[in-house]
């Protein structure tokens, strides 16, 4: 590890680096492990460091120029309004993706991106508000006069879709944007945000092509470690972001609408 760390510093020796710690935090979580050399995209060895035993090492500057563009657009988008939907269906991504998603209420996919789920937003809406109606019927107690197997169907059917699609009951809108792990694996979520014109942040590995993508930061995105470095950084610049920008309180906009419409009044009945 210690000599991998030496050799990105020395990448760029005429350059100003950045801060040690941050740059240590990088190689203790493993973000530089990239792939086989088979694996590699054409137009991402820009982005390789060095080759160690037939598997490429991430060039860590890299990721740290591609990090800070990332995290200057992701504060920006933030505001305490935003609707951000977190895809993370990995095994290792998901519980790293479920802590972010929980913490600010934003819907997730931690299992299977459903076909559809942009371009077709009002069908899986329905199929949403569907899934809700069925559980909180059951909850009050609306199918006791069912039989017995009955409403054990009805208890799988309700577990079917929590499992499709409990993640998006938060999702009452498209997304402001999306953050996804691994280009590849959830290539049909990039195409459909693409053609709905909705912003995608990624954390890819060097086998996609970068030019697909809006917003990416290159490293690890295989490792639980890893990964967790990433959603850590997008978890502080999302706090950043509403911080900076404070929720506006439209009561007092109504409340001095309220009394405009009033005093109108007055001046009508003192006629």
């Amino acid at each position: 590890m210690a000599d991998l760390l030496e050799e990105n510093n020395q990448d760029k020796e005429d350059e100003v680096l950045f801060p040690g710690e941050d740059f240590k935090e990088m190689v203790e979580a493993g973000v530089f492990y990239g792939l086989r050399k088979t694996r590699t995209h054409p137009r991402m060895k820009s982005y390789i460091l060095v080759n160690r035993g037939g598997l490429e090492i991430i060039n860590l500057h890299k990721t740290l120029d591609t990090l800070e563009n990332t995290l200057k657009f992701v504060k920006g988008k933030s505001t305490p309004d935003a609707l951000v939907l977190v895809v993370a269906s990995q095994p290792p991504a998901r519980e790293s993706g479920l802590k972010l998603a929980r913490e600010f209420d934003f819907p997730f996919v931690e299992n299977r991106w459903i076909g559809g789920t942009l371009t077709n937003f009002k069908v899986i809406r329905d199929r949403v508000k569907y899934y809700q109606k069925l559980k909180s019927d059951f909850s009050s107690g609306a199918f006791e006069k069912y039989t017995k197997k009955e409403k054990i169907g009805i208890e799988r059917e309700i577990e079917r879709l929590k499992t499709l699609i409990g993640g998006l009951e938060n999702l009452t809108r498209l997304p402001d944007f999306i953050i996804i792990i691994d280009a590849k694996v959830h290539s049909t979520a990039i195409r459909e945000a693409k053609r709905v014109k909705i912003p995608t942040v990624v954390f890819t590995n060097i086998d996609c092509n970068p030019g697909e993508l809006d917003l990416f930061v290159v490293g690890n995105n295989k490792a639980r470690s890893s990964i967790s470095w990433f959603f850590g950084k997008m978890t502080e610049a999302i706090k950043e972001g509403r911080k900076s920008t404070p929720k506006i309180d439209d009561s007092s906009d109504a409340g001095k609408s309220e009394d405009k419409k009033q005093s109108e009044d007055n001046k009508k009945e003192e006629l």
